[in-house]
């Protein structure tokens, strides 16, 4: 699959892109001629949808994905210029990350587009079979259904765009927002279709009929929180199918999963594609997330300061009860956490509060929270088999869609409008994937229980803010009651001076809890200990807008509407062929 997706960037899959002035629209053929000389056969077809599995998604990856699904959500500390801006709830129309997410998603649906509508015809008139154009049109309305999926959920009534080629010769340019229900039911279509004409089984990295079964089993779900009880069920019928009948496993090791060797687990439904071939092409979550080039072994090293919040902590422990969560160190790291696979040059890399080189120079400081991001930091050439990563470009695929998840939602399909989830397979779902991370089964469990352990499972993964939005569907008041009781501010200081401040600088008992809150106290949420002041008695602030809900959703970007004014005009319904 990566070979394939390599070849196609280097050779442009011998089509001409150039941009109109509309991003909806962003990918049209500028040579017809080139496009009817290509899909003669599977071969061809198989080439050309292999591109949408990685470079396409750039934009929507690269920063905007983890900012608003992981910072967002309260998941992930950072207060920095633009990406801060999600985690202190104050971005606007003109966050640039928030136009990068847009036009990311659009730039997919572009080139899904571009296949669907020239495809077909042309194959048939080199007497390609029905099944095969069947299976690449799968393909590209599967990628085509996921983004408005991800559109729907973050920006909520967005254009569908079908069949560009001819708005652009109309010089139809200026489109109209559709309603979130007709955004909905236009995914459920493509989905469908592509569960219905992908083959069950294919090379890796290849999406399948279970992963458009899977991204069935979450739409109807979110469209049962939406008030649709009645999908409960066939969200149920849908994960039920993918868990039983799939052949698919849970990964028998969390950590072990986020290695390259094993990206190709058989617990992944589908992900986007990374190759080690230059920025663009790869992820560049490593370089934004590791602390220290220690570990990278380059210059990309941006992730000082990032970690999970206090409050994503204290859920993780919370979930655990008494156990210790093996998941823990796969996602972020904390004193004491040694990764014999890091830094394998220099025998492994061990996490410090402080962290220091061998001649006690300082190369990193206390992070907010005393740790670090881990998920998606996967080292340095000699720890990858000699992938040399100097562009932002780590090949380990981004994952979207894993059985874990699948299992989880059919635990909140089982229990519906309910309370409690009792026993049943839903329960048993939920268990499985307590088992794996050490944790006690429940007995039962509660919507509270389920969303605590998805929080967990899926930490740093990009996928909270979607879970988010599906409680807020389920209990508006209480969702945004749990974003503004989340103290997302609060973090530690060595409150310790002078040789006992260097000499316990390792210690997190040096260390205090401090948050202002509104009121000017600096008592942290829950009674957690080491309430405290800054040494000089100034209490820490960092100011976090309150949500409300009107903040449920991110705002169209201001240079979309400007380029396309109906984005500002009321949403009407699709028209459904």
């Amino acid at each position: 699959m990566k070979k394939i997706y390599k070849y196609l960037m280097i050779t442009a899959l011998t089509f001409s892109f150039t941009a109109c002035s509309d991003q909806f629209l962003e990918y049209v053929p500028q040579d017809q001629a080139t496009v009817n000389g290509w899909y003669r056969n599977a071969t061809e077809i198989r080439q050309a949808t292999a591109a949408m599995y990685g470079r396409p998604w750039w934009e929507f990856t690269d920063v905007f994905q983890w900012c608003a699904g992981d910072l967002l959500a309260g998941d992930m500390y950072h207060t920095w210029e633009a990406e801060g801006e999600f985690f202190k709830n104050s971005y606007g129309a003109n966050n640039r990350h928030i136009l990068d997410g847009w036009r990311g998603l659009y730039n997919v649906i572009s080139y899904a587009n571009l296949i669907i509508d020239d495809m077909p015809a042309i194959a048939g008139g080199y007497n390609v079979s029905q099944e095969v154009i069947n299976a690449g049109l799968a393909e590209a309305r599967f990628f085509r259904g996921v983004s408005y999926f991800l559109l729907a959920e973050y920006w909520g009534e967005v254009p569908i765009v079908e069949n560009p080629a001819v708005k652009v010769a109309a010089n139809d340019l200026q489109l109209s927002k559709h309603t979130e229900s007709s955004v909905y039911e236009f995914v459920r279509r493509d989905l469908v279709f592509a569960a219905e004409n992908l083959p069950s089984t294919d090379e890796a990295g290849r999406v399948t009929s279970w992963a458009a079964k899977g991204m069935l089993a979450k739409l109807h779900l979110t469209l049962a929180q939406r008030g649709a009880s009645g999908d409960f069920t066939v969200a149920a019928n849908y994960a039920r199918d993918v868990i039983n009948n799939s052949g698919r496993t849970l990964f028998n090791n969390y950590e072990d999963m986020f290695k390259v060797t094993n990206e190709h687990n058989p617990e992944i439904l589908w992900a986007i594609q990374c190759i080690n071939n230059g920025w663009g092409t790869g992820s560049s979550r490593q370089a934004r997330f590791a602390r220290h080039t220690a570990v990278t072994g380059d210059g990309t090293a941006w992730g000082g300061g990032k970690g999970p919040t206090v409050s994503f902590i204290n859920n993780l422990l919370d979930n655990a009860g008494t156990a210790t969560d093996k998941r823990q160190r796969a996602i972020y790291m904390q004193q004491g956490d040694t990764y014999n696979y890091l830094a394998t040059q220099n025998g492994g890399y061990t996490y410090s509060i402080v962290f220091r080189d061998a001649d006690g120079v300082e190369l990193n400081g206390s992070d907010p929270t005393l740790t670090a991001v881990k998920k998606h930091v996967i080292g340095n050439a000699d720890d990858n088999g000699g992938y040399t990563i100097t562009n932002q470009d780590s090949p380990l695929d981004i994952y979207m869609l894993r059985l874990a998840d699948v299992y989880l939602l059919l635990a909140e399909a089982e229990l519906g409008t309910g309370t409690t989830l009792g026993a049943g397979a839903g329960l048993d779902a939920l268990n499985a994937v307590r088992q794996r991370a050490g944790l006690d089964a429940r007995g039962s469990a509660t919507y509270q229980d389920i969303f605590n352990e998805r929080r967990v499972e899926f930490g740093f993964e990009s996928q909270s803010w979607i879970d988010v939005k599906r409680r807020y569907y389920r209990d508006p008041a209480g969702t945004i009651a749990y974003l503004n009781s989340q103290s997302r501010a609060v973090r530690y200081y060595n409150l310790l001076t002078g040789l006992d401040q260097t000499a316990q600088e390792n210690d997190p008992n040096g260390y205090a809890l401090v948050y202002s809150g509104s009121d000017g106290t600096s008592n942290p949420p829950g009674g957690y200990p080491y309430i405290g002041t800054r040494p000089t008695g100034e209490v820490y602030s960092e100011s976090v807008n309150a949500f409300t809900t009107d903040r449920m959703r991110l705002p169209i970007p201001t240079a979309e509407i400007i380029v396309n004014h109906k984005l500002g005009e009321e949403a009407v319904e699709y028209v459904f062929n």
